[in-house]
């Protein structure tokens, strides 16, 4: 079956999460992606656990489906080998911070006029402009610059990285939208694009109702938990052996949770009749609820509160996602076949295309395992 992507040819000097998530996304979908890896010991994530037979798991998801060669970039032959394939590509891919491709000639300007329909994507911290935009950053810094750590943990405990690398895997998915709407509009028009993105600007785009909150209202929102700050009841609730999340943002919804409650008084009592009330009393009825599920198991409470067409669900741990029939059903776990560790399990990719689906079982490449067909 024909990929979206088929006949699309990237250059990729990414290298670790955001810049490589991207182009493996283009990879899953049909691109040709030809990753730039330093010679002898390649991108750093070829040294990052966990490890299947001495090979990381963590380069496999990222780099599945693309191609590799050793390019040292301080060597004038080596760059000559670039500079011919910069002629044949559609896009360049780079996630160093501003300034680094400049000093290797590989800058948008000097690629442009190599290829003047280029396609060039930008990953940094900061962006290619602004006061910051020489500044290092890894996903901590960006999510503690972009506001994030600031909403995430609880009132009275310190600000919290969350759970994953959001900024960025944010920052990959921005740059991925943002290199397809380039390539769609050059597809229109022969005209290639500077496509610049930032982790900051992507975590700040993550923050939704959260800027609003202050550039409307003039509210500067802090942490809450796991809570909704503007929908009530919407956090996760203690139950006789754990916890279980409820989600109610309408009136409709909260009447039910009243009735399989048995307090339909709840509906008229003045302190929960809005959205809004609700939220201002949300500890008064986190209380209610919880005394009320105080009996049930979390099994016993997510049927009941499923079978009446409540939103909520048991926390589960990864181990369970993982195990999970649903995730099995939606492909979103795949097997990949490495040379050298064997079968591995690897996250699929959440894009679900009924004519061009995408095709995340490809292994990794070897590093430097397509040398002899680029560096002629």
């Amino acid at each position: 079956m024909k990929k979206a992507l088929e006949g699309v040819k990237i250059l990729d000097f990414s290298r670790v999460l955001a810049g490589p998530y991207c182009t493996m996304l283009l990879a899953d979908m049909g691109a040709e992606v030809i990753k730039v890896e330093r010679p002898g010991s390649g991108d750093d994530s070829r040294h990052f656990g966990p490890y299947q037979k001495g090979e990381s798991a963590y380069y496999s998801l990222l780099n599945r489906g693309k191609k590799s060669i050793e390019i040292n970039l301080k060597d004038e032959q080596d760059l000559e080998i670039i500079r011919n394939l910069i002629r044949e590509v559609d896009i360049v891919v780079e996630n160093y911070r501003p300034g680094i491709m400049e000093k290797f000639g590989l800058d948008y300007d000097s690629v442009k006029a190599l290829n003047p329909n280029i396609i060039y994507t930008s990953i940094s911290g900061f962006g290619q402009n602004g006061p910051y935009k020489e500044r290092p950053a890894y996903d901590l810094v960006a999510q503690a610059m972009g506001g994030m750590m600031s909403i995430t943990g609880y009132e009275h405990t310190p600000p919290t990285r969350t759970g994953s690398s959001l900024g960025d895997m944010s920052a990959a998915l921005f740059a991925t939208y943002g290199t397809l709407v380039a390539l769609f509009h050059k597809e229109r028009t022969g005209e290639g694009q500077f496509v610049d993105v930032a982790m900051m600007d992507s975590i700040v785009a993550m923050l939704e109702t959260n800027v609003l909150q202050n550039t409307v209202a003039g509210i500067n929102p802090g942490r809450v938990g796991s809570r909704h700050p503007l929908s009530t009841p919407f956090d996760a609730y203690r139950v006789k052996d754990g916890y279980i999340v409820i989600a109610i943002a309408n009136n409709p919804l909260f009447e039910k949770l009243c009735h399989i409650m048995e307090q339909p008084e709840l509906i008229e009592d003045e302190r929960f009749t809005t959205d809004e009330l609700r939220t201002s009393h949300e500890q008064e009825l986190k209380v209610i609820i919880e005394n009320f599920l105080s009996s049930y198991t979390v099994e016993e409470a997510e049927s009941m509160l499923l079978d009446a067409g409540l939103p909520a669900s048991r926390i589960q741990s990864i181990e369970e996602v993982v195990q999970d029939e649903q995730m099995k059903v939606r492909e979103m776990l795949v097997d990949i076949e490495h040379p050298i560790a064997g079968k591995m399990t690897l996250v699929g990719n959440p894009a679900k295309l009924s004519a061009t689906p995408a095709d995340p079982s490809n292994a990794p490449p070897m590093l430097g395992e397509h040398n002899t067909v680029f560096k002629k």
